[in-house]
């Protein structure tokens, strides 16, 4: 496929491993872990849209899931909420009479990551800033980030403590690098049993940076690690990312609530 395929919208899924997607990745014989290939009916799209993914060699591409394989290439993945977000929100379109035929994805989580490793000037950082720049010279409109991290700072109280601060910083820097002073960010709310958790959730919902709206998944089932959402979890999340972003992102930006 051409690597100028007319996306109408295009969106940047960046975080950990919940983003990434671990939904539906089962163990067998206590050791190898596969993806059990099962894809959620939300993650189709409408008839008629296409919702494409900027893969790692920076060619567009079909979407379909795993939607990371190739950038999160070092763990197995499975369902994350991206596609399902990017389905999600073509058909909430369609209800409201509007059309946006085509979608593009910027795949950029990578598991077990800190928010000291995404700080600009990092590799993690450089690489989602140059693939988001690859993904716009064919045309189309930066219409958000989706974040989902935060896991990896819970386990100790000084990385908790200075989450917020960090995060700030990093959605400051996003939106400078890509001169998208105004950029919606969607940030899911972190969930497990982490030991620091409850601080990384307020530190979210603390952020002092305008246009960052958070959905929770707070509570939502998760695999046997106790730590990646399954599948319907993930389910959920694409779903409620789509709502919050017809709802109240573009309730926002069009100033028509």
């Amino acid at each position: 496929m051409e690597n100028s395929p007319n996306c109408q919208d295009i969106f940047i899924l960046s975080g950990q491993s919940n983003m990434s997607g671990r939904g539906g990745v089962v163990t067998l014989d206590n050791r190898t872990r596969i993806w059990d290939q099962v894809v959620p009916e939300e993650a189709n799209p409408p008839a008629s849209c296409l919702i494409l993914r900027l893969s790692a060699e920076l060619q567009w591409e079909i979407a379909k899931e795993p939607l990371h394989y190739d950038i999160d290439h070092d763990k197995v993945c499975g369902v994350g909420p991206g596609l399902v977000f990017a389905a999600s929100f073509l058909r909430l379109l369609k209800e409201k009479g509007e059309e946006t035929n085509t979608i593009g994805l910027v795949p950029c989580a990578i598991g077990g990551t800190s928010i000291v490793e995404w700080e600009k000037g990092g590799r993690l950082y450089e690489q989602m800033i140059n693939r988001a720049k690859s993904a716009l010279r064919g045309g189309g409109t930066l219409k958000a980030l989706l974040w989902y991290q935060g896991e990896s700072d819970a386990v100790t109280k000084e990385l908790a403590e200075a989450y917020q601060t960090r995060l700030e910083r990093f959605f400051t820097d996003v939106r400078y690098d890509l001169k998208a002073e105004n950029l919606p960010i969607l940030q899911v709310k972190i969930t497990g049993t982490w030991p620091f958790c409850e601080e990384i959730r307020a530190a979210q919902s603390s952020i002092r940076v305008p246009g960052v709206y958070n959905t929770d998944a707070w509570g939502l089932p998760l695999n046997p690690d106790n730590i990646h959402l399954t599948r319907e979890s993930q389910t959920k999340v694409g779903t409620a990312l789509a709502e919050k972003y017809v709802n109240d992102v573009l309730c926002v930006t069009r100033s028509r609530c």
